[in-house]
């Protein structure tokens, strides 16, 4: 397995920033850059080393499409309402006033949005936009 190793220092650095930009979290990027990696190992014989990062950045994709569902039904269900409980109420439709506000820079909707949609926190946020966290 020296040539899983060859690959692993090539590509983990740039897989793993590549996670963190999937979910803005280090501690689920390393998981999902984890997962990229097993999933390699137990297919190795199978996938060309020309397709890589590729390859790796589309499972670490995919586990992240996943972790993000599971965030909805998680938030949904600490919000009291079930996924098979019909909306009494059609819903509003999704227009944060952030978006709608002229005074505000495109860098503040941004860090509003990742704020109050994807429940980030400052340095998530920060690192993410490439910004300080002060």
């Amino acid at each position: 397995m020296e040539q899983f190793d060859t690959v692993y220092r090539e590509h983990a650095r740039a897989v793993f920033r590549y996670a963190v930009k999937c979910v803005g979290r280090q501690d689920v990027a390393e998981d999902l850059a984890a997962d990229a990696f097993m999933e390699l190992h137990k297919r190795f014989d199978q996938i060309r080393t020309n397709e890589l990062p590729g390859w790796l950045f589309v499972v670490v994709k995919n586990r992240s499409v996943d972790y993000w569902r599971r965030k909805a039904v998680e938030q949904r269900h600490l919000s009291g309402l079930s996924s098979a409980e019909p909306s009494v109420e059609p819903a509003a439709p999704f227009d944060p006033w952030w978006l709608r506000a002229p005074e505000l820079k495109p860098v503040h909707r941004a860090c509003l949005h990742l704020r109050y949609v994807f429940d980030l926190d400052r340095a998530d946020i920060a690192k993410r936009l490439g910004l300080t966290e002060i």
